[in-house]
């Protein structure tokens, strides 16, 4: 049935409810005509007229509307702000059971946009919990219905985020495509410049570093006409990417530590704290003197990140860069508890920082002197990247783990190795 005919069976039955004839319900305000029409599903009232009908009726215009009375509404929309208050919170796995609960509320079915408010929490739940595979499920059948332009777009930034974070590049990239990609694209905006970002650091992942400087420009020039503090910290950290991966350190570090200063006054809380690690990690990359600072700054950003709705993932990349600057800061054992932490919260299928984790504990164990063990887990690296494509980041993983085996003797893993990273680079 369509929506017409759902709202003039509504009214239909309401009128019998209430004992009321067509032509007692119309007037004077109406003919006894329009309102069979109306009843019938062959004609659409209008919301002046849907006023009318409730008040006559008695009963609530949501009703009429949706099938559900006001005090539905209110316990639909008050589950739905908890849900989301739990996952704003950190409480994943209360926001999951939350926001599943809902959906099966049949109350629920016919009010489209609540339905599909309650469907895109779940996705982001689902994907801080670490279950990436089924959150790209959820998204991917929302992007199938009809939804606002807004909508899209966010559902389209949390598809190409989860794409990309699955090592599924080329899924990634044409998700951010679909909308950023033709020839006329449409005026940025605050979640377009997100959008722009996230397909950003895919191209990076993926190697496609001209595009991704072309683009990273595009964003920047994008961000500085809106001066908003959203897309300003979206371009410039961004930038700070690509150009700590073109060698441009001193550049790299003015991005990034311009992008936390803008999230530092206007960003939430989840958001500042993975900008802080991922400042941190920059540093122990390009200033490994400064690690110390480094590390004190990704600590901070554990402690704020476990108080919000950070992601599995998120908190498993903050153990592991926090494992490397203590590795550089000469504390093993330290470095081992971190990334081991890390690894017990990794989902499988983030299989690149997976083998960074690895190479990381077979580091650990080398400078606390279990060379058997170091061999053993720098040789699992393999078992994380042998299923991935081609791409930058496996090339760079591969020669990372080929160096590390080679320190430790293992000259026929680090032949092999070396031979995977050159293959990853086209060569």
């Amino acid at each position: 049935m369509t929506t017409s005919d759902m709202v003039g069976l509504r009214i239909k039955t309401v009128r019998r409810q209430r004992g009321l004839s067509q032509a007692q319900l119309a007037h004077p305000e109406l003919s006894d005509s329009y309102v069979s029409l109306i009843e019938s599903g062959k004609r659409t009232p209008t919301p002046a007229v849907l006023e009318l009908l409730a008040q006559k009726l008695d009963c609530s215009l949501s009703y009429l509307v949706n099938g559900v009375t006001a005090e539905q509404m209110e316990d639909i929309e008050l589950a739905l702000g908890y849900a989301r208050l739990a996952l704003e919170n950190g409480e994943v796995s209360e926001a999951q059971t939350r926001f599943a609960e809902l959906l099966t509320d049949n109350n629920l079915t016919g009010l489209t946009k609540l339905r599909q408010d309650t469907e895109y929490g779940l996705a982001l739940a689902t994907e801080a919990a670490g279950d990436l595979d089924e959150a790209i499920s959820i998204l991917t059948r929302l992007r199938g219905e009809e939804t606002t332009e807004e909508r899209a777009v966010e559902l389209a930034i949390a598809l190409c985020r989860v794409y990309r974070d699955s090592e599924r590049l080329t899924e990634a990239v044409e998700v951010g495509e679909q909308i950023l990609g033709g020839a006329s694209r449409p005026t940025w905006t605050d979640s377009l410049i997100e959008l722009g970002a996230t397909l950003l650091s895919a191209y990076l992942y993926r190697g496609d570093m001209l595009r991704a400087k072309q683009f990273a420009a595009e964003l920047l020039n994008a961000a500085d006409m809106l001066g908003t503090p959203r897309s300003i910290v979206a371009a410039c950290w961004n930038a700070a990417v690509v150009a700590q991966s073109a060698g441009h350190d001193g550049e790299a570090l003015a991005f990034a530590e311009r992008a936390l200063a803008v999230q530092s006054e206007n960003g939430q809380p989840r958001n500042l704290a993975r900008m802080r690690n991922a400042l941190g990690a920059l540093l122990v990359r390009v200033r490994p003197d400064q690690a110390r600072n480094a590390r004190d700054m990704m600590l901070r950003a554990v402690e704020e990140l476990a108080q919000t709705s950070a992601s599995t993932g998120d908190l498993a990349r903050c153990r592991v860069e926090l494992a490397r600057a203590e590795i550089i800061l000469g504390s093993p054992a330290e470095a081992l508890d971190h990334v081991q932490a890390g690894q017990e919260m990794l989902p499988s299928n983030v299989r690149a920082l997976g083998a960074e984790a690895n190479l990381l504990v077979s580091r650990a164990h080398s400078a606390l002197g279990h060379l058997d063990e170091a061999v053993t887990q720098a040789r699992a690296v393999r078992d994380w990247l042998a299923p991935l494509p081609d791409s930058r980041r496996a090339a760079g993983t591969w020669y990372a783990a080929a160096e590390t085996m080679e320190q430790l003797g293992d000259s026929d893993g680090a032949v092999e190795a070396y031979q995977r990273a050159l293959a990853c680079a086209g060569l």
